[in-house]
């Protein structure tokens, strides 16, 4: 079994998830993967490599926390690491794109990873705002004004709607 698939069957148990267990396993987790951060945010431009056991040393994170990671930064990395077949050998890069690791944070509604002080030496308060509103944008539906029957039919022929495309 891969060290994501034991990541993902301890992490996404429906069963503990439902407990106070769960809940612990992931504030824990949350405080951890903050502190990651606050070490990778403070070092911009450094291109963090090593195996997935050496960057869990670095951190000073278990194992199967730095696998959990891995799998939430992966989708913000300049070049995506291989995590379905990860192993502790494996050789992963932390770099990242800056805006898309902050839209992401976003989407996530991590508050306590995309307002870590950090981010003021990476993006401009003003670029974080427009990251922050282009997520939130992404998620809303736009309805778009129905046709009344007696306006002009939008194909173009010039009949009411009524008596063209509306019938």
């Amino acid at each position: 079994m891969s060290l994501l698939t034991e990541w993902r069957d301890v992490a996404y148990n429906e069963e503990m998830n439902n407990s106070q267990a769960g809940q612990k396993f992931w504030t824990d987790y949350f405080l951890l993967e903050k502190g990651v951060y606050e070490k990778l945010l403070a070092a911009p431009g450094a291109n963090v490599k090593g195996t997935v056991k050496e960057l869990a040393e670095k951190y000073g994170l278990e194992l199967s926390t730095m696998v959990g990671f891995l799998d939430g930064i992966n989708d913000s990395l300049v070049t995506p690491n291989p995590i379905e077949e990860m192993e502790e050998d494996t050789v992963v890069s932390l770099e990242y794109d800056p805006e898309k690791l902050y839209y992401n944070m976003c989407e996530a509604k991590a508050e306590w990873l995309y307002e870590l002080p950090q981010w003021d030496n990476l993006l401009t308060k003003e670029r974080r705002h427009e990251l922050y509103v282009q997520q939130r944008k992404s998620g809303t539906i736009v309805k778009e004004k129905k046709v009344g029957r007696n306006e002009p039919c939008p194909c173009g022929s010039g009949k009411k709607y009524k008596h063209c495309c509306g019938r």
